[in-house]
């Protein structure tokens, strides 16, 4: 363990501390299966001690103007925007993102959302009329208090800028727990936040698994508020274990996107919803994982998706070029293989992919490119989050049965639509099941909300519903505008 990178500390009250009791945990680099660093479980002390921080700095931050609070989110872009190659590195070694794709998109993700936080707050009104014809009645928004904050593996710092900033910027102080599979971008992360300079206790960060500090984090009777990003199996338990504490939850889980394309769609829809679904190998929960396609179009989608597949590169995340990485783990990989043998052994038309490692590769948790044809809803690969490189294609035959199928399912976050029709665009982006549409194409605006609805929780994640979604709302009545 000497040749490992040591990064068992955490960062509690402007200072990185030893755990309290050292619980050692290898972090493994996928493309390789060799661990790379090692870092410490935290334990009930070590949450204890960063929750007693954030309470102790919350009064005095709450009080801070927002300007000042604003300079500091500044701040942060500015040495994120420097660190960018720590960063990307970092990402590349604990969860196998590809080297280019490291640094653009998901090291990127995190300075995309920290600009449009620091966009939206500029105008963000913390006290407001209720309406033009109430001017004593205002609406105040407020902190909340002292929030835990829990990410995932897959987009580390999507997720933690998604989380961490406005809940700052609102605020409130914070402790993060991040994904102990991918803790490296947020020991990165919190190197950042470090140099800006926060006050003491603002910001803290321990690492920790699920049922030892995301647990502690959930009932613990200082904690204000938690913000989980995961699966919904977890996220199920977050709010039970929130309960006796009525703290707020907010909860971004699965997904299993349902892409419907029709037989007028552009000549790019179905390589486009191909490449939407094996991107970052898959592990992305507004995946496009379900292609509806219209039955007079259906064998031809069929066979481009394939084609998608197999020019679809896999190699070694530390590498440059255009092509996917491996999952994060062994446990995500075997049951990846055991849900593509569940399609196989269920019915589906193998395509292209299947199980086992791609040609030529004997080390590393790589994953074929898989894509089934003839699936139905009743299948396991129709049901179930897989977070993998496999696409399953339903065939339909009418706009109500697309319809149908698509919101036959536990999941609500992301559904894409493909077709020249406007006005069947509009109606099914009513009718979809989904915190998101996505239409032709064209990405959300900037600014947009992220969130779905039914078991991919409700939180919104972005933008002014971002920041209000760390926030609580106080409606005053008798308000002197004069005073």
């Amino acid at each position: 363990m000497s040749g490992l990178a040591d990064k068992r500390k955490f960062y509690i009250d402007g200072q990185w501390v030893d755990p309290v009791v050292a619980r050692d945990l290898e972090v493994i680099d996928p493309s390789t299966e060799e661990a790379v660093a090692v870092i410490s479980l935290g334990d009930q002390a070590d949450t204890d001690a960063a929750v007693a921080a954030a309470k102790a700095a919350f009064p005095a931050w709450a009080a801070t103007p927002p300007a000042e609070r604003l300079a500091y989110v500044e701040k942060i872009l500015a040495i994120y925007q420097r660190r960018a190659p720590d960063m990307a590195r970092a990402i590349t070694d604990e969860m196998g993102a590809p080297q280019d794709m490291s640094l653009g998109d998901q090291t990127g993700a995190g300075e995309y959302h920290i600009q449009t936080f620091i966009d939206a707050f500029r105008n963000f009104e913390f006290i407001r009329p209720l309406r033009p014809d109430t001017p004593t009645a205002m609406v105040a928004w407020e902190p909340i208090g002292v929030i835990g904050l829990i990410t995932p593996w897959n987009w580390p710092m999507n997720q933690v800028t998604l989380k961490v900033i406005p809940a700052i910027l609102g605020g409130n102080t914070v402790v993060l727990k991040p994904s102990e599979i991918a803790p490296l971008s947020s020991v990165v992360w919190s190197e950042i936040v470090d140099e800006a300079g926060l006050p003491p206790g603002v910001y803290n960060m321990v690492n920790g698994d699920g049922p030892g500090v995301g647990a502690q984090l959930s009932v613990h009777p200082d904690v204000d508020m938690i913000s989980f990003t995961g699966s919904t199996r977890a996220g199920i338990a977050i709010t039970k274990a929130a309960a006796d504490t009525v703290k707020k939850v907010a909860l971004e889980l699965g997904g299993k996107g349902a892409n419907l394309i029709f037989a007028d769609a552009d000549p790019q829809a179905v390589e486009r919803g191909a490449r939407h679904c094996f991107y970052n190998s898959g592990q992305s929960c507004n995946a496009p994982t379900r292609m509806l396609v219209e039955r007079s179009f259906y064998e031809t989608a069929v066979e481009q998706a394939r084609k998608v597949a197999e020019d679809t590169p896999v190699a070694t995340a530390h590498q440059p070029g255009r092509h996917i990485g491996p999952v994060v783990s062994k446990l995500q990989w075997d049951r990846i293989q055991e849900l593509i043998q569940k399609g196989i052994d269920e019915g589906a038309r193998l395509v292209a992919g299947g199980p086992g490692l791609p040609e030529g590769v004997n080390r590393g948790y790589y994953v074929r490119p898989t894509v089934f044809a003839d699936v139905n809803n009743d299948m396991s690969i129709a049901k179930q989050e897989i977070f993998g490189p496999v696409l399953s294609i339903i065939p339909f035959d009418t706009e109500k049965e697309a319809l149908g199928i698509a919101n036959d399912t536990i999941y609500g976050l992301t559904n894409y639509v493909q077709t020249q029709d406007g006005a069947r665009r509009n109606r099914l982006a009513r009718q979809l099941r989904a915190g998101m549409i996505e239409t032709n194409g064209q990405s959300r605006a900037r600014g947009s909300a992220f969130g779905g609805v039914k078991a991919s929780g409700r939180a919104r994640e972005g933008g002014v519903w971002g920041l209000e979604e760390f926030m609580d709302s106080k409606q005053i009545s008798g308000w002197d505008a004069d005073a």
